[in-house]
């Protein structure tokens, strides 16, 4: 992200609009004193790129428009539809996002026709499959369950056959709940849209919980995911304190950023070595990962280990290249071929191998998670409203933001290994490093 940060003009953070916002915004409050007048954002409010920054340092004015009602919007409610769908791996908050976004825009703004896309943007390629009606009678109680109502599907389906989806169904505003490849995905959509002349707007949602989206400080669910996978590695711990030389082993989603682990890690104050993509390792020698665990068995008797999904790629013979239907390369997996190398190196090891993903991904929004929702969602609808398009919506420095999608494709967000979150890994764990 620095890198891109120095390549940028104020330009490229420009948010593009689909129609002018020349109607007057249904938005009230009761009354008219200072406690209940809702408080409209301009265009010219900005969030600035960077918080910190040495003295005398050029700051260039890089800043993102910050996100909020407007005081007039681009669609007359009664005559428009709009349309959410789900795309990619579940996530904890995708009711919860899908509740507040019908609620805000049935009951704020008057839209009574919202649409539900089944699964992900193949419901929108796919004619026989046909969309739901949203209502908040429907949408009522799904905050209370994991998973999406609306169902998911990894992949995206061609920009073209998408759009006809968006024409066939006479859907003015699309809202696209996913990570990184389905926010390119909706950038491929506005393209086609934008190509084809349509005024049809497109506005996307963060979502995963590996919390590698660029340019925002969070995505939803990440929070939640935090606090499962904490439970995980506390029982995980239990179990290797429990048996004579145990080891607990944890294998956490992050494909190509160790955030999960890191933070489960930190939450639970119990491992002892935490593995990430961003810092390779080795296995033997006398930096190695196996050495160490047997030290550590040696100096107390157990070690438990968090390792990310994509962490240690750099140990299998050759570069994998194969990819899922998102896009993304297919990994090694790093959890079995850990505890078979521990388990054939460390023979007098108690190893228990724990892979929650799926718990993870299926659990409902913790209440942190349900309020950070709740607040993508509402600014989500508002900036959809006034015509903004082929942006997603962020938080920056605790300010909600809107992005232009463009460069929330160019890359991904990893854990710098010279940050102060992995600092203070190193110091919560005692862990040295693992390679020459």
């Amino acid at each position: 992200m620095q890198n891109m940060v120095k390549n940028m003009e104020l330009q490229d953070l420009d948010i593009k609009t689909v129609r002018p916002a020349a109607l007057p915004t249904p938005l009230r409050f009761a009354g008219n004193d200072d406690h209940t007048r809702i408080r409209y954002r301009e265009d010219t409010n900005r969030v600035m790129l960077r918080a910190a920054f040495d003295m005398g340092e050029d700051q260039s004015g890089l800043s993102f428009e910050r996100a909020g009602p407007r005081s007039h919007i681009a669609y007359d409610p009664k005559r428009m539809t709009a349309a959410i769908v789900t795309c990619g791996g579940l996530c904890p908050g995708l009711n919860d996002v899908i509740r507040a976004m019908v609620m805000c825009l049935w009951h704020r703004y008057g839209v009574r026709n919202i649409l539900g896309i089944r699964y992900g943007f193949h419901g929108l390629s796919d004619p026989e499959i046909r969309p739901m009606e949203l209502t908040p009678q429907v949408v009522q109680d799904i905050h209370k369950d994991g998973g999406t109502m609306l169902g998911a599907s990894r992949g995206y389906e061609s920009e073209e056959m998408v759009v006809n989806g968006l024409v066939r169904y006479g859907i003015d505003l699309l809202f696209v709940i996913g990570g990184d490849g389905s926010q390119r995905g909706a950038h491929d959509t506005w393209t086609e849209i934008e190509r084809r002349g349509l005024q049809i707007g497109v506005v996307g949602i963060p979502k995963t919980v590996d919390n590698d989206i660029a340019w925002v400080d969070q995505s939803f669910g990440f929070d939640t995911a935090v606090t499962v996978a904490t439970a995980v590695v506390e029982a995980a711990h239990v179990e290797a304190r429990s048996a004579h030389n145990g080891v607990g082993l944890v294998k956490l989603m992050g494909r190509d950023a160790g955030w999960l682990a890191a933070y489960a890690s930190l939450a639970s104050m119990d491992a002892d070595v935490v593995l990430i993509p961003e810092v390779p390792f080795d296995l033997d020698g006398d930096h190695g990962l196996i050495p160490y665990v047997r030290h550590l068995l040696a100096k107390k008797g157990h070690a438990c280990l968090v390792v990310s999904e994509g962490a240690g790629q750099h140990l299998f013979d050759g570069q994998r290249t194969e990819t899922d239907a998102s896009g993304n390369v297919r990994h090694h997996d790093i959890g079995t071929y850990l505890r078979e190398r521990l388990s054939v190196a460390l023979p007098e090891a108690s190893l228990k191998y724990f892979d929650p993903s799926y718990v993870v991904r299926s659990a409902p929004a913790n209440a942190n998670d349900s309020v950070f929702c709740a607040r993508l969602a509402h600014n989500a609808v508002h900036a959809g409203m006034a015509g903004k398009t082929d942006m997603m919506l962020g938080r920056w420095y605790a300010k909600f933001t809107h992005i232009p999608l463009n460069l929330v494709a160019k890359g991904t967000k990893h854990l710098n290994p010279r940050s102060a979150i992995w600092r203070t890994v190193l110091e919560a764990t005692g862990q040295p490093s693992m390679s020459r």
